[in-house]
Protein backbone atom coordinates (compact mmCIF):
# COMPACT_ATOMS: atom_id res chain seq x y z
CA UNK A 1 0.00 0.00 0.00
CA UNK A 2 1.27 3.39 -0.69
CA UNK A 3 1.73 6.25 1.72
CA UNK A 4 -1.00 8.24 0.10
CA UNK A 5 -3.29 5.40 0.43
CA UNK A 6 -1.95 4.69 3.52
CA UNK A 7 -2.82 8.30 4.82
CA UNK A 8 -6.39 7.77 3.35
CA UNK A 9 -7.04 4.68 5.14
CA UNK A 10 -5.88 6.03 8.38
CA UNK A 11 -8.30 8.99 7.90
CA UNK A 12 -11.00 6.84 7.15
CA UNK A 13 -10.13 4.82 10.31
CA UNK A 14 -10.22 8.11 12.23
CA UNK A 15 -13.23 9.97 10.85
CA UNK A 16 -14.96 6.37 11.54
CA UNK A 17 -13.81 6.75 15.14
CA UNK A 18 -14.90 10.11 15.72
CA UNK A 19 -18.63 9.55 14.53
CA UNK A 20 -18.63 6.43 16.62
CA UNK A 21 -17.51 8.02 19.70
CA UNK A 22 -20.16 10.94 19.18
CA UNK A 23 -22.67 8.10 18.71
CA UNK A 24 -21.87 7.00 21.83
CA UNK A 25 -22.48 10.24 23.90
CA UNK A 26 -25.88 10.45 21.84
CA UNK A 27 -26.76 6.86 22.82
CA UNK A 28 -26.59 7.24 26.07
CA UNK A 29 -28.69 9.83 26.52
CA UNK A 30 -31.31 8.75 24.21
CA UNK A 31 -31.54 5.32 25.96
CA UNK A 32 -31.94 7.09 29.46
CA UNK A 33 -34.44 9.18 27.70
CA UNK A 34 -36.67 6.14 26.63
CA UNK A 35 -36.66 4.24 29.52
CA UNK A 36 -37.68 7.31 31.49
CA UNK A 37 -40.49 7.81 28.72
CA UNK A 38 -41.51 3.87 29.00
CA UNK A 39 -41.65 3.97 32.51
CA UNK A 40 -44.37 6.80 32.22
CA UNK A 41 -46.87 4.46 30.72
CA UNK A 42 -46.86 2.44 34.14
CA UNK A 43 -48.05 5.24 36.66
CA UNK A 44 -51.34 5.80 38.29
CA UNK A 45 -51.27 9.42 36.97
CA UNK A 46 -50.52 7.84 33.10
CA UNK A 47 -53.95 5.70 33.57
CA UNK A 48 -56.15 9.22 33.96
CA UNK A 49 -54.45 11.39 31.36
CA UNK A 50 -56.44 12.36 27.91
CA UNK A 51 -56.14 11.36 24.61
CA UNK A 52 -54.35 14.21 23.60
CA UNK A 53 -51.48 13.21 26.85
CA UNK A 54 -51.21 9.90 26.05
CA UNK A 55 -50.82 10.62 21.89
CA UNK A 56 -48.34 12.99 22.57
CA UNK A 57 -46.63 10.19 24.86
CA UNK A 58 -47.19 7.29 21.98
CA UNK A 59 -45.24 9.85 19.30
CA UNK A 60 -42.58 10.87 21.68
CA UNK A 61 -41.64 7.06 21.99
CA UNK A 62 -41.64 6.55 18.68
CA UNK A 63 -39.38 9.24 17.90
CA UNK A 64 -36.95 8.08 20.87
CA UNK A 65 -36.61 4.70 19.26
CA UNK A 66 -36.39 5.91 15.97
CA UNK A 67 -33.32 7.97 17.52
CA UNK A 68 -31.94 4.57 19.55
CA UNK A 69 -32.27 3.05 16.16
CA UNK A 70 -30.42 5.21 13.85
CA UNK A 71 -28.09 6.39 16.45
CA UNK A 72 -26.99 2.66 17.31
CA UNK A 73 -27.39 1.60 13.80
CA UNK A 74 -23.53 2.73 12.81
CA UNK A 75 -22.10 0.38 15.37
CA UNK A 76 -23.87 -2.59 13.53
CA UNK A 77 -22.51 -1.68 9.99
CA UNK A 78 -19.10 -0.98 11.17
CA UNK A 79 -19.71 -4.57 12.58
CA UNK A 80 -21.10 -6.45 10.14
CA UNK A 81 -18.99 -4.79 7.51
CA UNK A 82 -15.63 -4.53 9.44
CA UNK A 83 -12.23 -5.49 7.35
CA UNK A 84 -14.49 -5.91 4.07
CA UNK A 85 -13.23 -2.64 2.55
CA UNK A 86 -16.30 -0.60 2.88
CA UNK A 87 -15.73 1.89 5.63
CA UNK A 88 -15.57 4.82 3.55
CA UNK A 89 -19.24 3.55 2.84
CA UNK A 90 -20.11 3.17 6.12
CA UNK A 91 -18.79 6.43 7.56
CA UNK A 92 -20.99 7.98 4.84
CA UNK A 93 -24.44 5.52 5.70
CA UNK A 94 -23.17 6.21 9.20
CA UNK A 95 -23.30 10.28 8.79
CA UNK A 96 -26.59 9.93 7.43
CA UNK A 97 -28.11 7.66 10.21
CA UNK A 98 -26.53 10.36 13.00
CA UNK A 99 -27.83 13.21 10.97
CA UNK A 100 -31.51 11.80 11.20
CA UNK A 101 -31.16 9.93 14.87
CA UNK A 102 -30.34 13.69 15.98
CA UNK A 103 -33.62 14.87 14.13
CA UNK A 104 -35.44 12.45 16.08
CA UNK A 105 -33.75 12.91 19.84
CA UNK A 106 -34.78 16.34 18.97
CA UNK A 107 -38.49 15.71 18.17
CA UNK A 108 -38.73 13.07 21.41
CA UNK A 109 -37.03 15.77 23.71
CA UNK A 110 -39.33 18.55 22.47
CA UNK A 111 -42.10 16.30 23.06
CA UNK A 112 -40.99 14.86 26.77
CA UNK A 113 -40.70 18.86 27.57
CA UNK A 114 -43.84 19.23 26.21
CA UNK A 115 -45.67 16.24 28.23
CA UNK A 116 -44.03 17.29 31.21
CA UNK A 117 -45.37 21.15 30.70
CA UNK A 118 -49.48 19.65 30.06
CA UNK A 119 -48.38 17.66 33.39
CA UNK A 120 -46.99 20.12 35.36
CA UNK A 121 -48.79 23.04 34.34
CA UNK A 122 -51.18 22.80 31.23
CA UNK A 123 -52.48 24.48 28.55
CA UNK A 124 -50.36 27.14 26.20
CA UNK A 125 -47.56 27.61 28.95
CA UNK A 126 -46.79 23.83 27.84
CA UNK A 127 -47.35 24.58 24.34
CA UNK A 128 -44.98 27.38 24.67
CA UNK A 129 -41.96 24.99 26.20
CA UNK A 130 -42.39 22.60 23.94
CA UNK A 131 -42.08 25.39 20.91
CA UNK A 132 -39.08 26.75 22.82
CA UNK A 133 -37.37 23.19 22.76
CA UNK A 134 -38.56 22.96 19.28
CA UNK A 135 -36.49 26.31 18.52
CA UNK A 136 -33.47 25.29 20.58
CA UNK A 137 -33.01 22.25 19.57
CA UNK A 138 -33.36 23.11 15.84
CA UNK A 139 -31.37 26.18 16.06
CA UNK A 140 -28.11 24.58 17.67
CA UNK A 141 -28.25 21.26 15.93
CA UNK A 142 -29.39 21.97 12.54
CA UNK A 143 -29.65 25.53 11.65
CA UNK A 144 -27.05 26.78 13.19
CA UNK A 145 -24.38 24.29 11.87
CA UNK A 146 -25.90 24.28 8.24
CA UNK A 147 -25.55 28.20 8.42
CA UNK A 148 -21.84 27.64 9.32
CA UNK A 149 -21.46 25.03 6.40
CA UNK A 150 -22.50 27.71 3.99
CA UNK A 151 -19.85 29.38 5.26
CA UNK A 152 -17.24 27.05 4.64
CA UNK A 153 -14.46 27.81 1.68
CA UNK A 154 -14.28 23.90 0.90
CA UNK A 155 -15.67 23.31 -2.27
CA UNK A 156 -18.13 19.90 -2.52
CA UNK A 157 -16.28 18.54 -5.50
CA UNK A 158 -13.07 18.50 -3.82
CA UNK A 159 -11.96 14.55 -3.99
CA UNK A 160 -13.50 12.59 -1.10
CA UNK A 161 -10.12 12.07 1.36
CA UNK A 162 -11.07 15.80 1.69
CA UNK A 163 -14.84 15.50 2.32
CA UNK A 164 -14.18 12.99 5.37
CA UNK A 165 -12.71 15.58 7.51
Amino acid sequence: MSQAEESYQRRLARNLNELLQELRVAQAGVQILFGFLLSIAFTERYAAADAYIRATHLITVLFAAGAVALLTAPAAWHRLLFRRGRREYVIEVANNFAIVGLACLAVAMTGTILLLGEVIIGGWVAIALGAFAAVVFGTMWFAWPWRERGRDTVEDDEDDEDRLE
